[in-house]
């Protein structure tokens, strides 16, 4: 098997004239963390909602695992396998932690929203679902109204629905977006815990969990790929200092100090 898992050949979004995204070439290697980052309005979220297809490409190609998926619908790239965290797997605040996790787990049964079973066939899927809890430190939330969870351990809630659809790749849109510290911290331990034995592509703007869990940062500027290779790499670029200016540029300084 390859070790590219999702590739992109000449990638290209316009939007009325306005080229959002212009022939951006991907390789994002199996079992790797990878980030795409960019100063604002650098394309990143057009390039995220391509590859997951919430958006379709003016021309260019998108493979997975070899296969063309570039005409491909959200769902049917789901049951192969690539599944777009934080968007799909939004949490349903009037249930409890342990019922949502299941319906993550009844989607990928393809039993999704089967709430007239019986209880006893749903609390089949009790234990795996405390297992998915254990495995991003909701145990002791397993009973408590997903509405009056902090916001950190929302997010924490979003990777285990996401991991009860097994995927092969996660898909994961600004996870520590609005975080404090501790927050950040948490759920930046969880991406890295999780990422054994999958692979993962995030959109991300904070600088030090970038540096902290990346093997490899795609830089994007004007839609175009500016840069790519490690973190050290890209931090030391003159050209991504410059395409960041100012406070942009000392947090990836700062990150790499």
């Amino acid at each position: 098997m390859t070790q590219v898992i999702l590739e992109t050949k000449r990638l290209t979004k316009e939007f009325r004239g306005f080229t959002a995204v212009n022939e951006v070439n991907l390789q994002i290697q199996r079992g790797h963390i990878h980030a795409l980052i960019g100063p604002n309005g650098a394309g990143k979220t057009t390039c995220f909602n391509l590859l997951t297809k919430f958006l379709n490409p003016t021309s260019g190609q998108i493979l997975f695992n070899g296969r063309d998926i570039t005409a491909d619908k959200p769902a049917q790239i789901a049951r192969q396998g690539i599944i777009r965290s934080f968007q799909i797997s939004a949490v349903f605040p009037h249930m409890t932690v342990l019922e949502n996790v299941r319906i993550g787990l009844q989607r990928a049964l393809g039993s999704s929203f089967h709430f007239w079973k019986s209880n006893a066939s749903l609390n089949r899927l009790n234990d795996r679902a405390m297992d998915l809890l254990a495995q991003v430190d909701l145990t002791e939330f397993a009973q408590t109204m997903t509405v009056d969870l902090p916001y950190g351990r929302k997010r924490a809630l979003e990777i285990a629905t996401t991991l009860a659809m097994e995927p092969e790749m996660m898909l994961l849109d600004e996870p520590t977006q609005g975080m404090g510290h501790e927050d950040v911290h948490r759920v930046t331990e969880l991406i890295k815990k999780v990422s054994a034995g999958r692979t993962i592509l995030m959109v991300e703007h904070n600088m030090k969990v970038v540096s902290g869990i990346c093997d490899r940062i795609s830089v994007l500027q004007r839609g175009a790929i500016l840069a790519e290779g490690s973190y050290a790499e890209v931090a030391e670029n003159p050209q991504v200092m410059e395409a960041y200016m100012g406070s942009t540029s000392a947090e990836l300084e700062g990150a790499h100090a």
